[in-house]
């Protein structure tokens, strides 16, 4: 970047490359990075396991997150297990009450009154547990009024019956409905970009929305992955450091109708100010981008994540625009979505350029001012050129008062300086 000229200037590749150290970083000749581990996959799944975790009862105490959050093949599982056990263990209470009072004895015996009709064996007795707690009714067997313990039953199944429908299907419907599955149509660019805009050094990234129903109260914000050291020796794994991209200006606050640029300022408080683009190649790091807000249809809290590399962050390009007038309406090309071209952008750093800025405007603004610029030096004895210069024009001014005699005097001592 020519500062003093205010133009942009590609660099050759072999100065773009160039390693420049500096007290916060130690650049080594290695040979290519070894791919990084990911903290949080491309499709915003946390890369990160927990093991050797003892108190497991923990899980047991919020069961309804605890069956939410299992796979689908486990949930559908424990849905049928819980289902059948329950119908199992109402059916032998039924049966135990028959085989109590000797109706599997007396059941074809005249005059002999059942407390289930129609129940003669065990199989009978869980179909019509199936019946009473689905609310099928046959009408086959039916429970009669001198069975006390039979009613009670009846009201036991009943309550805890619609318990477990409550649960079941509620975990169901959760299931059904997280929007989980709305954060499939929010798109994030594959790459991040560093280039000028404003002459400001800015990160750059590109979310989208594919669907017409909108994310209300939208909302974004970024963090930087990086292991650390402190001053007194402590190593800190994957620290989490805060990336502003407009918190402070309401820029997080997105109206998602058309993919939008989100940028950060590289300014004293980013974590990539010292970093020139040399510098961006040899560190290790990754930028979590999360996007939340609310699904328009059904009010529940949307959650999008994903994430960039360091090798996923391209230093001098720009994102390709994909919005175009048509006629009556705005198009956007999604097959530009991921697109980027290269732009000449400085391969110093936010710090550096920010430096060179302050004292580069100047010149730009001397030449506007004077076009044809001149050069002062203290010299004696064009200072008095310059005084004689002014009292002759003082003279000239007052040559209507006393131009006469002023002449006579020239002419009286006109004569005396001629050579003799």
């Amino acid at each position: 970047y020519d500062f003093d000229g205010g133009t942009v200037k590609k660099l050759p590749k072999h100065l773009r490359e160039a390693q420049i150290p500096t007290d916060r970083t130690h650049l080594i000749a290695d040979p290519a990075k070894k791919p990084r581990q990911r903290y949080v996959q491309k499709d915003g799944k946390c890369n990160v396991h927990h093991g050797n975790v003892q108190e497991t009862y923990r899980y047991l105490s919020d069961l309804f997150t605890t069956l939410v959050d299992l796979r689908w093949r486990l949930s559908f599982f424990i849905f049928t297990l819980v289902y059948v056990v329950n119908w199992l263990f109402f059916g032998f209470l039924w049966w135990l009450i028959a085989l109590i009072r000797g109706d599997l004895l007396h059941a074809d015996e005249e005059g002999w009154t059942p407390c289930v009709e129609n129940l003669n064996s065990f199989v009978s007795a869980f179909l019509f547990s199936i019946e009473t707690e689905t609310t099928i009714g046959y009408g086959y067997r039916v429970i009669t009024e001198k069975c006390p313990e039979g009613i009670v039953l009846l009201l036991v199944q009943a309550i805890l019956g619609s318990i477990v429908n409550a649960m079941m299907v509620g975990c169901m419907f959760v299931k059904i409905s997280q929007p989980k599955n709305r954060a499939e149509t929010l798109m994030f660019s594959h790459n991040a970009v560093i280039s000028v805009r404003d002459n400001k050094m800015c990160l750059m990234f590109r979310v989208g929305d594919l669907r017409n129903s909108h994310i209300v109260e939208a909302s974004i914000r970024a963090k930087l992955i990086r292991s650390q050291q402190t001053k007194e020796g402590e190593f800190i794994p994957l620290n989490q450091t805060d990336i502003n991209i407009g918190f402070d200006t309401g820029d997080d606050r997105l109206f998602l109708v058309s993919p939008l640029i989100i940028s950060h300022e590289i300014n004293e408080k980013s974590p990539f100010w010292e970093l020139s683009m040399a510098q961006m190649e040899k560190e290790e790091f990754e930028i979590v981008v999360i996007l939340e807000g609310m699904v328009e249809a059904t009010g529940m809290t949307c959650q999008a994540r994903s994430s960039y590399l360091d090798t996923e962050v391209l230093w001098g390009y720009r994102f390709t625009p994909v919005l175009s007038l048509e006629n009556g309406f705005y198009e956007v090309d999604y097959n530009n979505f991921h697109d980027v071209y290269e732009t000449n952008t400085p391969a110093c750093s936010a710090k550096e350029m920010a430096a060179k800025q302050r004292d580069g405007p100047l010149l730009p603004q001397l030449s506007l001012l004077s076009p044809e610029p001149k050069t002062h030096t203290f010299d004696p004895l064009n200072l008095l050129a310059n005084q004689d210069e002014e009292e002759r024009e003082v003279a000239e001014d007052r040559g209507d008062s006393n131009g006469s005699a002023t002449a006579l005097e020239q002419v009286s001592i006109l004569p005396d300086r001629l050579p003799k």
